[in-house]
């Protein structure tokens, strides 16, 4: 399967935009965002675990990194409720479970082998930081190379500067609405600029936004 596989165009999935696609395990849903792969694939998913449900014991050989949406996802190490945000190495493993239900957004098969941190941040107990312009605030997840992660905090009425992504940009909508002057992107939406695209983003209500830059390439 290619699914937005084309890394030097744009993509964009809003919520009502992809169905949710049963997995191989009963109760395990996925909304596919992109992915080169059947079944081990380079994967950027939203996968939506029932009460109950778990997923088989499995290794991750292009590492994994998730950010809990809803509820509490778990494995052998440990519980993670919305807002933590997880990275597993290349040939970490485990078998994932939820007791009451959660939502996940998770990448597969994406690190550089050089990238080897474990990383657990539980946002809602961070310390956030001032943004590049007034009404910003902003918590750093990760950095490797040029890959950066975070959360950012967009107050309402908030404008940033206009601005070009050496390496793109992706980002995930968790509330309010993001936009551009290419559009509006309420909470859910996907959006995945290419190696020196360029907007003017801006949030007149107010929003949340998961952030990844530098990572995909020259």
């Amino acid at each position: 399967m290619q699914l937005n596989a084309d890394f030097s165009q744009r993509a964009l999935v809003r919520p009502d935009d992809s169905p949710w696609v049963a997995s191989p395990m009963p109760g395990v849903e996925r909304r596919m965002l992109d992915r080169i792969g059947e079944e081990l694939a380079r994967a950027t998913s939203v996968v939506r675990y029932a009460a109950g449900s778990h997923f088989s014991a499995h290794q991750h050989p292009g590492g994994e990194e998730f950010l809990v949406l809803e509820g509490v996802f778990s494995d052998e190490r440990g519980d993670y409720p919305a807002g933590t945000y997880v990275r597993n190495p290349i040939g970490s493993q485990h078998a994932p479970f939820s007791r009451d239900g959660c939502t996940i957004l998770v990448k597969l098969m994406q690190f550089d082998p050089a990238d080897d941190q474990h990383v657990v941040i539980d946002s809602n107990h961070a310390e956030w930081r001032q943004g590049l312009v007034p009404g910003l605030q902003v918590l750093p997840l990760h950095q490797h190379g040029t890959e950066n992660v975070a959360l950012v905090r967009w107050a309402p009425g908030t404008y940033f500067n206009a601005h070009r992504h050496w390496g793109g940009e992706e980002i995930f909508v968790l509330e309010g609405t993001f936009q551009d002057e290419f559009g509006d992107y309420p909470a859910g939406s996907w959006l995945r600029s290419p190696h020196l695209s360029q907007h003017t983003p801006f949030s007149e209500q107010g929003c949340l936004i998961w952030v990844k830059t530098g990572h995909l390439g020259s």
